[in-house]
């Protein structure tokens, strides 16, 4: 196929917002539409996605295994006997055709290509290749997201997301430069700018829009009081949109005098997967650009979707089709699927929020505990100063047991008071008894990485 000659040149914009519309132009699209007419679009993008994947030899040589000829899939109808595959699948394919694997890029084509990494949070950082139209499709889709969530054109935004090799603060950046109006400061993370800079760049250009991780969110908040900036008065943030998981909303917007809230999902390999919308009612999945899917993280079979059951979100890109598709990807984050239709009347399913990792899942004493919601748990608690850390260990005995590291507000130095009160509020919550260990603010910094990471490690697994 004849290469274009640059990144601009492999698509037109207008012809992806009109494919794939945001604003005002997206609502018109979909609002009212039935299921039914959502489908046939989904089936008409399938099916072009599944000719690229099987050029991709990757997908060949996993869709083979598990006994699939090219004419197998037709349609969605189909779906559910491509084999799932997930991050240490793309990681066996790094380490067989270094340095990036054979899931890209049709055999014969080469695109101008956008090469980043994922952070590395749950082992060491996979490869993520874009082409041109795909990247752009992602960027749009986010925009779509703060679009819907009421981004005013008055908007200055300050974005807490890591840039370097990571994907997440580049793609958040394009969002806003491309597709809106917003005037956008990419801060990075504490390693970029050090949290005093970037409160102080709030200040100076009346940023009224956070965009990050809700843990380094609400670490800057401290950080504004501490520097004698007070949120709501010296810094007047009107609007907070980020990955909140299952951190306390009300707390947050606490901190930041008042803010509205707003959530949304997405991983590396798929961009944004679903987005809170201004009526607050769930995630809506953008379902026009992705085949969504809830499997049992232990059968593997389709969870019960009206009993309310957790399982894998398990995600097919349909717009991903120049350099790296996505097909029947396990993200390994856990989620439900939330109850009716949502009240903007869109066709598509909505979500309720991220509830942990089934791939960082913790069992203890027949209990299944997830560590990224043990945040939320201690909210309540007197005196907590917004970071903790799990460690697992193994006993002697054979035995597994979990200690819960917790920093706690400075002017707190009797330790000893707090322990029962904290333990029982976590048995109450997760169900058995674990261990507490109490520091001061910042203590836990260099094991979370809350200074250097967009996303936070709440898990030591010392078990050998």
């Amino acid at each position: 196929m004849n290469r274009p000659a640059t990144y601009f040149d492999a698509f037109d914009h207008r012809t992806i917002l009109q494919e794939y519309p945001i604003g005002d132009a997206f609502l018109q699209r979909f609002q009212n539409m039935s299921r039914d007419e959502l489908r046939a679009i989904q089936n008409e993008r399938f099916q072009k996605l599944i000719a690229v994947g099987w050029r991709i030899p990757f997908y060949r040589r996993h869709w083979s295994k598990a006994g699939l000829e090219e004419g197998d899939i037709r349609s969605l109808e189909d779906l559910s006997a491509i084999p799932v595959y997930s991050k240490s699948d793309l990681m066996e394919s790094v380490a067989a055709h270094p340095p990036l694997g054979d899931f890209h890029s049709p055999k014969g084509e080469r695109w101008p290509m956008v090469l980043h990494t994922t952070s590395g949070t749950t082992g060491t950082p996979q490869p993520l290749i874009f082409g041109p139209r795909g990247r752009e499709i992602q960027s749009l889709l986010l925009a779509r997201a703060y679009l819907l969530q009421g981004l005013a054109d008055s908007a200055v935004v300050q974005s807490c997301y890591g840039h370097g090799m990571i994907n997440g603060g580049h793609y958040v950046r394009e969002a806003f430069l491309h597709y809106t109006p917003a005037i956008f400061l990419s801060a990075g993370t504490g390693v970029e700018t050090p949290s005093v800079n970037q409160v102080r760049l709030m200040r100076d250009f009346r940023v009224n829009v956070l965009v990050g991780f809700a843990d380094y969110i609400k670490k800057l908040a401290r950080v504004a009081r501490e520097n004698d900036l007070l949120p709501g008065r010296d810094i007047q943030i009107k609007m907070i949109s980020g990955h909140l998981g299952t951190e306390s909303r009300e707390l947050l917007a606490e901190d930041w005098g008042g803010p509205e809230l707003y959530d949304w999902y997405g991983v590396g390999d798929t961009g944004t997967i679903a987005a809170e919308g201004c009526d607050h009612d769930w995630l809506y999945i953008w379902e026009d650009a992705h085949l969504f899917e809830l499997l049992d993280i232990t059968t593997g079979e389709p969870v019960d979707e009206e009993a309310g059951g957790a399982g894998d979100m398990v995600v097919t890109c349909l717009y991903k089709d120049d350099a790296f598709p996505v097909i029947r990807f396990n993200t390994h984050d856990l989620t439900s699927i939330a109850p009716g239709t949502g009240s903007l009347k869109l066709p598509f399913r909505r979500i309720q929020g991220v509830q942990g990792r089934s791939d960082n899942m913790v069992k203890l004493k027949g209990i299944n505990i997830f560590p990224q919601g043990v945040g939320a748990m201690l909210a309540e608690a007197e005196a907590y100063a917004g970071e903790y850390i799990c460690e697992v260990n193994r006993l002697p005995s054979g035995l597994d047991s979990m200690t819960v590291h917790i920093e706690v507000q400075a002017a707190v130095t009797d330790y000893e008071r707090l322990r029962e009160p904290y333990k029982r509020l976590l048995k109450s919550k997760i169900g058995i008894e674990v261990e507490v260990v109490f520091g001061a603010p910042g203590s836990l910094a260099s094991l979370t990485g809350i200074n250097q990471r967009q996303k936070p490690v709440r898990l030591l697994d010392r078990r050998s």
